[in-house]
């Protein structure tokens, strides 16, 4: 029997509401938050790794209480292949993974994802291509079957790399047209020279509409091999299973008799110039303030304390370069920095938008907060918050299949073992002080830092200056379109 709804019930159930959402009703007895609780340790399966006749590797780790499966194809070639001229060119191979196949168009291939419930995408990084889809258990044959068709048999269509590389173009013309895009360009150069480092992963306008089919052709031919992919499963799936599934659909890939070409050179040496201005002139409405350096490969010994001493400056609200900046001053919507270990090198950048008239003032504060953190170990109830803040993002970012696995490709791409992601918590929470200002004296001196302000240096160049004469001018890199 249905509830009847009297007007004297529903009299009631409002004054009820009310009452509960009433100011004060939940308050809590306390006038401070609650301590943070103690880290917990990740609850992970042992990922387990199986290598084919063909030299591909299967790599599973098992999650069973939810029936889905992330599959990832990664071949453990990117960015760093693209030559001379031709920046971009891995990217838009890897797109092109997800643009139709030599059974199969653009538009039934996308309606087949569709049809598992999913959405096959494509992309490239540093030192890794891939292409992936998650679904539930049941379709993971099916996932696999149509994983193994766009990696192993692309159509590259002409239609599609003009149409994937207007689409790449278009995007570049507002992305450059930002200070916070320019800064980041000449930064990255500023930090990586000559090497492969300095070029975006996704391309430059010139390289991109360098690129040929040929081009495309030839990258796939050469880098897309089973000898040098890994399939990550991450979910409800064990590695018998798995590897059957792999043997149905990849079992065919065969390995070229020739060998993969040498690696390329990657992290070039910094530029001299510890200061950059880039004049977008009046059309500038702000400022953006960059810092970059130089910091060691994934698999530094000190790589846990770079990242603690990230989160130190600048990851999250209350980081030192927010409360600096945005909190304290109001100088900025946010402030913050990223750590970005690769293979073989990596990038910490510090970045904030501003308005010109205080871009000087930004770049200060900026400095400050790295010499403080030479100069004055961390307190221990900051470190303890911030290395909270650390854990709790890794923790967060493998709940899903897709982050797991996505955290797994890290760990192959750079060369390490699949398990040291279990005792990453354990890393995190033994740094201490010492060990964060240990590391910030040998990768955060003043002879590593590259600074890039872009915006209207009319307003803010004659503060530079009278800081750093030796700082270099340049134009702003053009975003061309077809």
């Amino acid at each position: 029997m249905s509830p009847r709804f009297t007007r004297a019930a529903c009299a009631a159930a409002t004054l009820a509401a009310a009452a509960c959402l009433a100011p004060g009703a939940f308050a809590q007895p306390f006038d401070t938050p609650p301590p943070p609780a103690a880290p917990r340790p990740l609850s992970l399966a042992t990922p387990q790794m199986q290598t084919l006749p063909n030299g591909l590797r299967v790599l599973v780790a098992e999650r069973r209480g939810l029936p889905l499966v992330t599959a990832q194809l990664l071949v453990l070639t990117g960015a760093e292949a693209d030559p001379p001229g031709r920046a971009g060119l891995a990217a838009l191979t890897a797109g092109l993974l997800a643009r139709g196949t030599r059974s199969q168009s653009a538009p039934a291939q996308a309606q087949a994802a569709e049809a598992l419930g999913s959405l096959l995408d494509g992309s490239a990084d540093w030192h890794r291509s891939s292409v992936q889809l998650t679904v539930t258990t049941p379709r993971l044959g099916a996932a696999l079957a149509l994983l193994a068709d766009a990696a192993l048999r692309p159509a590259f269509a002409a239609t599609e790399l003009q149409r994937l590389r207007g689409e790449t173009l278009d995007e570049f013309k507002v992305r450059y047209a930002s200070p916070g895009t320019q800064a980041a360009l000449v930064a990255q150069q500023a930090v990586f020279g000559n090497g492969a480092y300095a070029r975006p992963v996704r391309g430059t306008p010139a390289g991109l509409q360098a690129v040929t089919r040929a081009d495309v052709v030839a990258l796939h031919a050469t880098h897309y091999r089973p000898d040098n992919a890994v399939l990550v499963l991450a979910g409800d799936v064990d590695l018998a299973e798995a590897a059957a599934l792999a043997g149905r659909h990849f079992g065919r890939w065969k390995t070229p008799a020739t060998p993969l070409p040498p690696r390329a050179a990657v992290a070039g040496s910094p530029a001299k110039d510890l200061l950059t201005l880039v004049d977008m002139g009046a059309a500038a409405g702000q400022a953006s303030v960059t810092m970059a350096l130089p910091v060691p490969a994934r698999g530094a010994s000190d790589n846990a304390a770079g990242a603690v001493a990230n989160a130190v400056l600048g990851q999250g609200y209350s980081s030192r370069l927010n409360q600096e900046i945005r909190i304290k001053r109001g100088l900025s919507y946010s402030a913050f920095s990223s750590f970005e270990a690769r293979r073989e090198g990596g990038q910490w950048t510090a970045s904030a938008q501003t308005k010109n008239e205080s871009a000087a003032e930004v770049l200060a504060l900026v400095y400050a907060q790295l010499d403080s953190l030479l100069q004055s170990p961390v307190p221990a109830d900051e470190l303890a918050a911030r290395k909270a803040t650390l854990i709790g993002a890794l923790s967060r970012s493998v709940e899903t299949t897709a982050g797991l696995a996505g955290q797994l490709a890290a760990l192959v791409t750079a060369g390490l073992p699949p398990d040291a992601l279990r005792g990453r918590i354990d890393e995190f929470g033994s740094v201490d002080a010492a060990a964060v200002q240990r590391y910030a004296r040998q990768h955060f001196g003043a002879e590593q830092r590259r600074a890039v302000v872009a915006g209207d240096a009319t307003q803010f160049e004659a503060a530079l200056r009278a800081a750093v004469p030796a700082l270099v001018k340049v134009a702003p890199q053009a975003a061309a379109a077809p």
